[in-house]
C-alpha cells in the first residue's frame, strides 16, 4: 500500500508540473500576441504620420511653383551699422525670369525670386506707396526720375506682396527705421541684387527713404526711413561724407506714424514690440 501511495503522489506531482508548464506556455503565447498587436498599432501610427508629413511636403511644393533660387542678397544696413490688396494666392518662390506683376494687385505673393525684375514701370508716371503697418499708415512718394531701377524694384516687390507681413527689424531712435527683410534678422533678401543709384550726400533729409546694403551694388529688398536731421547727417558722416545708399523716395504723409515707430522700445537696435507691414500698395498716375 505504501508503494501505491508513493506512486500516486509522484503521478499527481507530474500532473501538477505538466499543468503549470502548459499554463506558462499559454501565458507566454498571450503576451506575444499582445506585444505583436501593440507593435502593429505603433507601426500604423508611424506610417500614418509619415503619410501626413509627405502630404504636407507635397502641398508645400505645390505652393512654391518652380523653386530654383539664387543666394539671398546679404543686405544688412545703412550707415555702416544698418546693415496691395486683392491677392488670395501665395507663391513662396518664383523661378526663371521674373515677369512684371499685375498693376491691380492680383498677382500672387512671392517671397523669393531667381532673377531681378525687368523694367515694369513707366518713368514718365508718378508712383506712390502706401505702407500700412500695425501702428498706422504712411505714404512714400517714389522718385523714378532719380532712381528708376530702385523704384522699379520696390514697385515690383510691392505688387508681388513681398512686403506683406514683414517687420521693421531694426529701429535706431533719431536715426532710422529699417524693414523689408523676409527673415526679420537683417540678413535676408529677395534672392537677387541690383546696382546702386546714389544721390548727392546732401540729398538725404528727414523722412528720406533709401536702400540698405552690405556694400556697393548689393541692394535687395531692405529699405530704411531717415528719422531726423541728425540721422540724415549720420548717413554720410560715418563714411567720409559720401552717399552710400540709393535714395528712391520721401515720406509725404503719415510722418507721425514714422515717428511713433521710431520711438518703439528697443534692445540695442532690435524692437521689443514687433511693428509689422500689413501691406504696401502702389498707386500710379
Amino acid at each position: 500500500m505504501g508503494t501505491d501511495k508513493r506512486a500516486r503522489q509522484k503521478e499527481q506531482s507530474r500532473s501538477r508540473a505538466e499543468a503549470a508548464r502548459k499554463e506558462a506556455l499559454t501565458t507566454a503565447r498571450k503576451r506575444r500576441f499582445v506585444n505583436l498587436g501593440l507593435l502593429g498599432a505603433v507601426l500604423v501610427v508611424v506610417i500614418g504620420v509619415l503619410v501626413i508629413v509627405g502630404q504636407d511636403d507635397d502641398k508645400a511644393a505645390d505652393k512654391s511653383s518652380s523653386t530654383t533660387t539664387t543666394a539671398a542678397a546679404g543686405a544688412t544696413g545703412a550707415s555702416g551699422a544698418t546693415g496691395a490688396t486683392g491677392s488670395t494666392t501665395t507663391t513662396s518662390m518664383l523661378s526663371g525670369a521674373t515677369p512684371c506683376p499685375e498693376a491691380d494687385g492680383s498677382s500672387p505673393e512671392v517671397k523669393k525670386f531667381s532673377e531681378a525684375p525687368p523694367t515694369c514701370i513707366d518713368e514718365a508716371k508718378h508712383y506712390t506707396a502706401q505702407v500700412s503697418t500695425s501702428m498706422g499708415d504712411f505714404t512714400i512718394q517714389l522718385d523714378p526720375t532719380k532712381a528708376p531701377k530702385t523704384v522699379n524694384n520696390f514697385v515690383v516687390l510691392a505688387r508681388y506682396h513681398y512686403f506683406d507681413g514683414l517687420v521693421f527689424h531694426r529701429i535706431v531712435p533719431d536715426f532710422v527705421i529699417q524693414g523689408g527683410d523676409p527673415l526679420g534678422t537683417g540678413s535676408g533678401g529677395p534672392g537677387y541684387q541690383i546696382e546702386d543709384e546714389l544721390p548727392q550726400a546732401s540729398d538725404y533729409k528727414p523722412y528720406s527713404v533709401a536702400m540698405a546694403n552690405s556694400g556697393p551694388n548689393t541692394n535687395g529688398s531692405q529699405f530704411f526711413v531717415v528719422l531726423s536731421e541728425d540721422g540724415a547727417k549720420g548717413l554720410t558722416a560715418a563714411v567720409g561724407g559720401e552717399a552710400k545708399y540709393s535714395l528712391f523716395g520721401t515720406v509725404t504723409e503719415g510722418m507721425d506714424v514714422v515717428d511713433t515707430i521710431g520711438k518703439v522700445e528697443v534692445s540695442g537696435d532690435t524692437p521689443s514690440t514687433l511693428v509689422t507691414m500689413t501691406s504696401v500698395t502702389i498707386t500710379e498716375s
